[in-house]
């Protein structure tokens, strides 16, 4: 293996015993796909030998990873057209900030087929920066598919390396809304778990030893017979953060089938989608330092279920 595109690792005594891709997941940060595309490609040698993904390590063991072993994935084409509902809420010549939708991505990805955030801006002739693989050009960061409210996206490279350093350093304010199933005792509190990959679901993140940190503070806004409207802040932005938090705590948020909530109760509601809303987003602007604080109002599914509940 060349030594240009290889790293050469030593177990330590955390992951002994684990599988070679969970292991390389731990030491070097790559996510659960790469390590399997690099072990299959005969990318992970010890001892002159190639580990299968299969194969447990030891502490102490020497593994040679060739990080360039498995093929780049081919970059996913943007598709520019229109996002019914998607409004500009801040424009200037640095970033712009969008109300998203429900159903719509933040940009491509593989399996996903539907309208993205990119695409919108592309089809309305806004020019995003370069920076970001190709197809997440611009992204500081990003919303699910499932959740509305606001979402930043950098211009130029200097707004996307600033951006992205505020968001890196909790700089960032960020507030959603979430309806959860049940009343949350304390009704007032703070949520701080490791978040990581599901061990047993490619797409579902869980509340793990071997995560990220991930702190969440709530409050209660107003509670209901079967559920509760909080007020949630992200200290940190892992993936699917609140969601796993919510669901850690047993009260998943409603219409979140994936992460337990129930299915009964999100169609009583109208829900074919979380009730999760990015309602406030505030930051220095990037290149002024100027405050810029932004909210969203409520998309209409979201008030239709609120007033049932209340009802």
């Amino acid at each position: 293996m060349s030594d240009t595109v290889s790293r050469v690792v030593t177990i330590p005594e955390g992951v002994e015993g684990e599988r070679i891709d969970v292991a390389l997941t731990k030491v070097l940060g790559l996510s659960r796909s790469q390590a399997a595309l690099i072990i299959s490609s005969g990318g992970a040698l010890s001892g002159g030998k190639i580990l299968g993904k299969s194969d447990r390590v030891l502490a102490g063991q020497v593994v040679e990873v060739d990080l360039e072993a498995a093929p780049r994935p081919a970059a996913l084409e943007i598709i520019a057209e229109p996002v019914p509902g998607m409004n500009i809420v801040f424009d200037d010549n640095d970033i712009v900030v969008v109300d998203k939708p429900p159903g719509v991505a933040a940009h491509p990805s593989r399996g996903w087929d539907g309208p993205t955030v990119i695409g919108g801006l592309a089809a309305a002739g806004y020019a995003i920066s370069t920076s970001g693989a190709p197809e997440r050009e611009g992204i500081v960061h990003r919303l699910d598919a499932g959740t509305s409210g606001l979402m930043a996206v950098a211009k130029n490279e200097l707004s996307y390396s600033r951006m992205k350093n505020q968001f890196r350093n909790r700089e960032v304010h960020k507030i959603y809304h979430a309806v959860v199933q049940g009343l949350l005792d304390p009704l007032v509190g703070t949520v701080d778990a490791a978040i990581g990959r599901h061990p047993g679901h490619e797409y579902k993140y869980a509340v793990t030893q071997a995560g990220k940190p991930s702190i969440t503070h709530y409050e209660t806004l107003e509670a209901f017979r079967h559920a509760s409207l909080l007020e949630v802040n992200l200290e940190t932005g892992r993936t699917h953060q609140i969601r796993v938090h919510m669901s850690a705590m047993r009260h998943p948020i409603v219409g979140d089938t994936m992460y337990g909530g129930d299915p009964v109760l999100a169609e009583r509601l109208g829900l074919d989608r979380q009730w999760l809303h990015a309602a406030e987003l505030a930051f220095e602007h990037p290149r002024t330092g100027e405050r810029v604080e932004l909210t969203s109002e409520y998309s209409p599914d979201l008030v239709r279920a609120l007033e049932i509940l209340k009802n």
